[in-house]
């Protein structure tokens, strides 16, 4: 495809904004800044848009250098950063990435709207994917949708494998998990239009592998010294403190999965048995773990001197009015750094949230030379490959690991 002249590439990009619905005053910004780049490259004597051009341009107006592309930015020079970035973006796929979206709907086309939403009702209604699958499915294959209708597309019936391969490439540079998620929700969403005789072409068995192990990154994991100070720091005096302490012992005695914590209900606990039952969000299967006593204990002080009186069956609620349940996209994250700040735990480059706890309890019983496949069955994992990431938090275990089926518990 020949490349468009810069004054023609930039009108092309300014009708693509208005048709997301970027405001006034956005406008405004990006006008003036286009206009400063094309007076720049006319004083270079360049018209076509050039990745240098981009670079020369920041540096002078704003004196951004290329080794603070890098480095951490504030807000106003990230700003002038992402004018440059669009642009070559949009050179590049005609198209303006999500992370630049900030219109309220994605899909504005009449045709995809109701696509979408048929989509949706047959995750729901024919797949019955968890709510958390759907939602991502959903607003995943919208972005592809959109992408299609800012390449002049109102329909499926021109898309091919070189379309989506395109659409793919816009998601360079994103995570692995990241780009494996979107390729997913792209292979039901095909799977979806050729079982409607939306599409005539199995895209879905098309489509790439993403070209990297799952098992790539190595877990968040706490040291004995730091979980001490992160519960010594919980003011257990207090409601909050109160709720606080038990979830989080929960999260690091028996793994449970942040959104299963959110979810227990009071007769999930059966405190005769000294039990907890309940059925994972994640895999739909039925959990069953001895009720330990001191996180027995810690929900009973909850439940009886902290837990506000809400009609309400969720376990955890709130402690701020009106005392709801948590909400579906809160990860307790806040909670975890609010006692990280407390106990002077230094924050590290990689992610400590509830998963962490989660993780280092699976890490702890490896420790404990408890074979994978006991892991496997507390952590609530389907397969023992899921949990093998953990062997690589300490690889002179996998090499010693028994076949010993003791079921030892976080100490």
């Amino acid at each position: 495809m020949k490349p468009q002249k810069l004054h023609k590439l930039l009108q092309d990009l300014e009708q693509e904004l208005l048709r997301l619905g970027y405001t006034k005053g956005s406008m405004t910004f990006y006008r003036n800044r286009w206009r400063k780049l094309k007076d720049f490259a006319d004083k270079k004597g360049q018209e076509y848009y050039t990745e240098q051009l981009g670079i020369d341009f920041v540096l002078e107006y704003f004196g951004i250098t290329q080794d603070d592309f890098s480095r951490t930015l504030n807000q106003a020079q990230t700003q002038e950063l992402r004018v440059i970035r669009m642009v070559g973006d949009f050179q590049l796929h005609h198209a303006v990435l999500r992370r630049y979206l900030k219109h309220r709907k994605l899909l504005t086309d009449p045709y995809f709207i109701e696509t979408s939403k048929r989509f949706e009702d047959y995750c729901v209604s024919t797949k019955d994917y968890s709510k958390s699958t759907v939602g991502h499915y959903t607003k995943q294959s919208g972005y592809f949708m959109d992408y299609l209708v800012a390449q002049g597309m109102h329909d499926f019936s021109g898309i091919s494998m070189d379309t989506i391969n395109a659409y793919i490439l816009t998601l360079s540079g994103f995570s692995y998990k990241t780009v494996e998620q979107n390729i997913c929700s792209l292979r039901a969403f095909f799977r979806f239009l050729l079982g409607e005789g939306i599409v005539s072409t199995d895209f879905a068995s098309k489509m790439p592998m993403v070209r990297a192990r799952k098992q790539t990154s190595i877990p968040s994991v706490w040291t004995k010294e730091e979980l001490t100070k992160l519960i010594g720091a919980i003011d257990r005096a207090n409601p909050k403190g109160k709720r606080d302490y038990a979830i989080i012992l929960i999260a690091c005695r028996l793994g449970l999965r942040c959104k299963d914590i959110k979810n227990l209900r009071m007769g999930d606990f059966h405190w005769t048995e000294k039990k907890l039952c309940f059925i994972q969000s994640k895999t739909r299967q039925p959990m069953e773990l001895p009720l330990v006593p001191d996180v027995g204990w810690a929900v009973i002080d909850y439940l009886k001197y902290g837990r506000p009186k809400v009609d309400s069956d969720c376990v955890f609620v709130r402690h701020m009015a009106p005392f709801l349940p948590f909400s579906e996209g809160d990860h307790l994250e806040q909670l975890i750094l609010s006692y990280m700040e407390r106990a002077h735990i230094p924050r590290l480059k990689k992610r400590r949230g509830m998963h962490s706890l989660r993780h280092t309890m699976a890490s702890v019983l490896l420790e404990k030379e408890t074979p994978l496949p006991v892991i496997s069955d507390i952590i609530g994992h389907l397969d023992t490959n899921s949990t093998a990431i953990y062997l690589k938090v300490d690889m002179e275990r996998l090499a010693q690991c028994p076949l010993d089926t003791r079921f030892m518990i976080f100490p």
